[in-house]
């Protein structure tokens, strides 16, 4: 009779010597198997992210949930929103956000002034080159040459060639009355749409072309808002109003069924996207507000330094700037370099476009009806005489 092997009382062990039956880990270990990652046969990109980073871990692996949520934020009819923030466009990712613009994968934006001012560079041909990160500034500085990283940007035939343009445009905007940011870029889209020579090139034409209304939510922290103070000096007012931007912004937030969120870094643009729920439902008391939909973040920064641009959505959920805390957020944890061109390939692969929301031609409409809500609004109203703002109730026009 063959020897049998194993314990007297027949049950196995587990190779520490604890009985698998001792430990309630069955729940826990429900998730796809971990195995070998294939690349042969995932050449697609798409396919690289769904079986090679979804089949891995850490990054990688949030990377290939954010392009299942991008997907499935689209698929539910999501108004989409984009904050942009970084030196995305000096290295050329404008180009990567026009096809998702002409895709109909987003419906407006929230940008830095810096993005969309360096935007206007190679639309007008002017010279933006790759350098060397590791070169001697003051020789950089001796030459008329600025440095953003490992790019080149020249001071006069680059950024003065770009200011003289934006003088150009102010001459075709009507700014007769404060504006939005949004109008501002929608004609600055214009002018560039009319008169560069390579028009294609620009985010900024791209989202004029499409009607994404594009905001900037620091408008003076820029080269655009720097040239803006020129007609100001001379004489000729022209005001951008931000609390325009934060009506504007709340409205179409308001407006949409689902609201979902690509936030390229953070720092500014991703809290005014955000805000615009607290917005909502903390100041207006509005009965649409409760948290955005859905929300993925590509940003380098961690949470524990306490700055804005590494607050998880868990932290945004506290402040009900997101709907939960748990379910269709992802943040990525790499450079957007990376993974903004992965991830919109992705999409663009993995879905038919969308037609074009063209938000902006209806932004008025949006206000007008945010504004006669809040004015009906008996529990605002209430608020505001409890709180001893009843000169607030007395509407000029």
């Amino acid at each position: 009779m063959a020897k049998k092997h194993g314990h007297h009382n027949g049950a196995s062990k587990h190779p520490t010597g604890h009985s698998p039956g001792k430990h309630k880990c069955g729940h826990f270990m429900t998730g796809k198997q971990v195995e070998p990652l294939h690349l042969r046969g995932n050449e697609d990109v798409a396919d690289m992210i769904d079986n090679c980073f979804g089949g891995s871990g850490f990054n990688g692996r949030r990377l290939a949930e954010a392009c299942e949520l991008y997907s499935r934020m689209l698929k539910a009819g999501a108004t989409v929103g984009l904050t942009l923030s970084g030196a995305m466009t000096p290295i050329g990712m404008q180009g990567v956000l026009i096809s998702l613009i002409e895709a109909g994968f987003i419906d407006w934006i929230i940008a830095t002034g810096a993005n969309l001012y360096h935007d206007m560079h190679r639309t007008f041909n002017l010279p933006v080159r790759q350098g060397n990160w590791s070169v001697d500034d003051n020789d950089l500085a001796d030459a008329g040459v600025a440095r953003i990283y490992d790019t080149y940007i020249e001071e006069l035939g680059t950024l003065e060639a770009t200011d003289k343009i934006i003088l150009r445009a102010l001459r075709e905007i009507d700014h007769s009355q404060p504006m939005s940011t949004a109008y501002l870029h929608w004609h600055l889209g214009r002018f560039i749409q009319k008169h560069a020579p390579s028009a294609a090139k620009s985010l900024v034409a791209a989202a004029h072309r499409y009607d994404v209304p594009v905001y900037t939510s620091s408008p003076g922290d820029s080269s655009i808002g720097m040239n803006l103070i020129v007609p100001r000096l001379f004489g000729r007012d022209l005001m951008v109003d931000p609390i325009a931007d934060v009506i504007e912004s709340a409205a179409i937030v308001r407006d949409a069924e689902k609201n979902g969120v690509i936030e390229v870094g953070g720092g500014s643009p991703k809290n005014f996207y955000l805000q615009t729920q607290p917005t909502l439902h903390q100041i207006l008391h509005d009965r649409t507000g409760g948290g955005h939909d859905y929300f993925i973040q590509l940003t380098t920064d961690s949470p524990h330094w306490g700055g804005l641009s590494g607050a998880t959505p868990q932290e945004a959920r506290s402040w009900g700037k997101i709907k939960d805390a748990h379910r269709d957020n992802v943040v990525v944890y790499s450079c957007a370099s990376l993974t903004l061109p992965l991830l919109a390939q992705y999409v663009l692969i993995r879905n038919k476009p969308r037609k074009p929301r063209r938000l902006y031609p209806r932004i008025n409409e949006l206000v007008r009806a945010l504004t006669a809500d809040a004015r009906g609004n008996r529990t605002l109203l209430a608020e505001l005489k409890k709180a001893g703002a009843d000169h607030l109730l007395t509407t000029k026009r």
